[in-house]
């Protein structure tokens, strides 16, 4: 309970996971920076999709930053509606994650690992991302 009587709502898992992905996230987009100069030079990457890539992975980077403040805030503030604007911006953050795991030109297997873990931490999120929003729902009325 907090001083003022009411509830505390937040997730301290979800909070922690939402940390734990934010550093994750941050050495996920250095090291795919970092691939995409090694098989820009090493490997016959056409330039079209090597320019494809790179933007794919800028407006991955856009979208998982959003989808990490949105989720960070609305769980901290107990905010119902930034945390399911975190849950629906997981859609197409799943999606460019699978891209970067399946479809990309030529995939590393550090990318298939990295792209693996990312789409467990994706996972779990939904999975307490529900849960907290659950509990906000069935505590406010607004």
């Amino acid at each position: 309970m907090s001083p003022g009587g009411t509830p505390i709502l937040s997730s301290t898992p979800l909070q922690v996971l939402f940390y734990l992905n934010s550093w994750y996230s941050a050495a996920f987009y250095l090291t795919e920076i970092l691939m995409f100069i090694y098989k820009g030079i090493l490997l016959p990457y056409p330039s079209d999709n090597l320019v494809l890539d790179v933007v794919l992975l800028l407006i991955f980077l856009a979208l998982e930053v959003l989808r990490l403040f949105y989720g960070w805030k609305g769980n901290l503030c107990e905010r119902r509606v930034l945390s399911c604007a975190s849950l629906l911006v997981l859609c197409p953050c799943t999606a460019l994650c699978v891209y970067y795991l399946l479809l990309q030109t030529f995939v590393l297997r550090l990318e298939f690992i990295l792209c693996s873990v990312l789409l467990c931490f994706y996972g779990l999120e939904l999975l307490l991302g529900l849960l907290a929003v659950s509990a906000l729902s069935r505590s406010k009325v607004f």
